[in-house]
């Protein structure tokens, strides 16, 4: 039996009838919220140290390290989509389009910009205040283009669902390429390059910065999906109909999140500007809006570890597999096809990890295995009696 002890000024406890596994007089002891945000902080800082000593003392190679950086691009485009599709249960096939608002925006400010804070294309890529604030500036731009994008296009099309959804957001996302390709010539000056691309982008993108970007995004996202706001999103996503019988404004939530999604999208879209120094609109055509919802899909929706998971692998899959040039994407093909006939729901889920959940259970000695012998001798007590 389980009874609840509401005391008055403390976080509700449950008290529980499974004796010390649940910690001293059957309460199960939980960490203070900022407890929580410290150990996860310190995890982010242990992970950030140990990346720049390794590529500081040459254990990982420069080709290395700019696949660290896609990786890290790549885990924001997939978090970022995750919100629409994962947490809404939309499926919009644009987020190419959100990327390269948010690219060639971020770059084209970073550019046009230089002279004001006194950098050049070599000063830029090096840390100083000028930098690190025109970098912050230019990312923040770019998402922020990229989520009047999302505004724009989500109003209309979130009032469809589906394949319908789909279809309208895959064709944004082909206008917003066809309108790069040939806005120089409407214009009458050179803005985006045109087919060529936009070149002579500065390489301000390095490990440090994407690993703190890939940090602040995924707190956010967190922040948000826990969050008054976020469990709407989840119970427009659970059952549309429900959530609005009971007062959540579905039209709202769902442009929120569309927008949000865009968003995160630019920015991750900006670092990419910098790591590749090119923007050319053939990098961002249907294929690419593809490839990030398989990431998402392969993690399982709703699941931002997965997210994280499946956009390294698949990051790293191609890479790794280059040495067999002619069968590398038929092998990346087969491993997706066997993770979905074997776990179609992805390989996480639903399910995200929680270090602080970890950490709670060791402290209340709540191990899976004593449950499952709890459980038994339940069972064997119930046929004793």
């Amino acid at each position: 039996m389980e009874d609840i002890d509401m005391t008055e000024g403390q976080r509700p406890t449950i008290k529980t009838g499974f004796g010390p596994g649940k910690g001293k007089g059957g309460v199960y002891r939980t960490l203070p919220m900022p407890a929580r945000y410290a150990i996860n902080a310190v995890l982010v800082v242990l992970f950030l140290v140990i990346g720049e000593a390794m590529i500081g003392n040459g254990v990982v190679s420069r080709y290395q390290t700019g696949v660290l950086e896609q990786i890290g691009i790549y885990i924001i485009m997939a978090v970022s989509l995750n919100i629409a599709t994962g947490y809404l249960g939309q499926l919009p096939l644009g987020h190419a389009g959100f990327m390269s608002v948010g690219g060639y925006s971020c770059a084209l400010f970073i550019m046009k910009n230089m002279d004001k804070f006194g950098l050049t294309l070599a000063t830029m890529s090096k840390v100083s205040p000028a930098s690190v604030m025109l970098f912050a500036l230019g990312l923040l731009f770019g998402g922020v283009c990229a989520a009047i994008c999302g505004l724009l296009i989500g109003i209309p099309a979130l009032r469809l669902k589906g394949d319908y959804l789909a279809i309208i957001t895959l064709g944004f996302a082909e206008i917003i390429r066809v309108v790069m390709l040939n806005i120089d010539s409407v214009l009458g000056f050179e803005l985006t390059g045109g087919a060529k691309g936009l070149t002579g982008i500065p390489g301000y993108t390095n490990f440090l910065n994407t690993f703190i970007v890939v940090a602040i995004v995924i707190f956010f996202i967190h922040t948000m999906m826990k969050s008054r706001h976020g469990r709407a999103i989840i119970a427009i996503r659970d059952n549309e109909i429900a959530a609005e019988s009971t007062g959540v404004n579905t039209t709202y939530y769902k442009t929120l999140a569309f927008v949000a999604s865009a968003f995160f999208a630019g920015i991750g879209g900006g670092l990419y500007a910098g790591c590749i120094g090119v923007m050319a609109p053939a990098k961002f055509g249907f294929m690419k809006s593809v490839e990030i919802l398989v990431m998402v899909v392969l993690g399982g929706m709703g699941s931002m570890l997965g997210s994280v998971l499946s956009a390294t692998v698949l990051t790293i899959l191609p890479e790794a597999l280059r040495a067999f040039a002619d069968y590398r994407m038929v092998v990346y093909s087969i491993v997706l096809i066997l993770v979905m006939i074997f776990r179609p729901q992805g390989l996480l889920g639903s399910y995200d990890f929680s270090m602080s959940r970890v950490i709670e259970r060791i402290m209340n000695r709540d191990f899976p295995w004593k449950k499952k012998r709890e459980a038994k001798e339940e069972v064997s007590a119930d046929a004793e009696r």
